[in-house]
């Protein structure tokens, strides 16, 4: 593992902690191919139960590294394609990633920094974090992270955003559906550990299952005959299921499922 990511595995969780903190965790290519990597890892790993992404230093990300993006403005098109490609795969790979993720986001949050918060299922922020998608500044737009940002915070609140690059307070980040929760920079970890006390009390199945419904029925679009059969399917096979049979003989015998109970 490279030392610009750490991983740090404690009780079911999975920390992954971007640690180039002189960069403010800026992210070039190589930070990119270790953390899609890591990601992959603990998605695949049946002892995790959430995952916990976070920066090291005074900030969680600062987007790009600019050393990186002088390089890319002498590099031909299809060298960035190449480029933009790997991000793109880092940022699905988070969305989709079959373990529910907290993004715990301190000092700024800046360009791709903000697409790792839209990728993330729970997003706390520090009351003093600035954030920004400033790629309009540079003359460029935050494209590869689009479809994430729009999902959070949607197409109107992103017409704004992206246009003028502006920077805005993490109270605004959780107005516009960017964060979940802002608090005290003394909360933060406390606030992180409420939400992961919560995820250890669900089944480890269904609070993993859970975004790729939310993603399968806003894909649905108007077939709604079509999102009744997946979705009667999909309560049935967890009833089914020993984790759903678990859940409900606990419920009925008024004890902690299996999953929740103390190690």
């Amino acid at each position: 593992m490279s030392d610009t990511l750490l991983v740090q595995h404690e009780r079911g969780v999975a920390t992954l902690c971007l640690n180039r903190p002189e960069l403010h965790n800026a992210f070039d290519a190589g930070l990119i191919a270790t953390l899609t990597a890591a990601l992959e890892r603990v998605g695949a790993d049946p002892e995790v139960r959430a995952v916990v992404l976070t920066g090291s230093g005074a900030s969680f990300s600062a987007g790009a590294d600019l050393q990186w993006m002088r390089a890319m403005a002498s590099a031909s098109q299809e060298e960035n394609r190449t480029d933009s490609l790997a991000l793109a795969r880092l940022m699905r790979t988070l969305d989709e990633l079959p373990k529910p993720t907290i993004a715990r986001v301190h000092g700024a949050s800046f360009g791709g920094g903000v697409g790792l918060v839209a990728c993330c299922d729970i997003a706390i922020a520090v009351d003093g974090v600035r954030f920004g998608l400033t790629e309009s500044r540079l003359g460029l737009l935050p494209a590869v992270i689009s479809p994430y940002v729009i999902a959070a915070i949607g197409p109107r609140q992103a017409r704004r955003w992206f246009a003028t690059g502006e920077h805005f307070d993490a109270t605004t980040a959780r107005d516009i559906g960017l964060v979940h929760q802002v608090v005290p920079a003394a909360g933060l970890d406390a606030a992180v550990q409420a939400q992961l006390d919560l995820l250890r009390k669900a089944g480890p199945a269904a609070a993993a299952s859970a975004k790729s419904l939310v993603r399968e029925v806003c894909a649905a679009g108007g077939d709604r005959d079509a999102l009744d059969r997946a979705n009667a399917g999909l309560i049935a096979a967890l009833r089914a299921s020993d984790e759903g049979r678990e859940g409900l003989s606990a419920f009925l015998e008024k004890r902690a499922p299996r999953w929740a109970q103390k190690d």
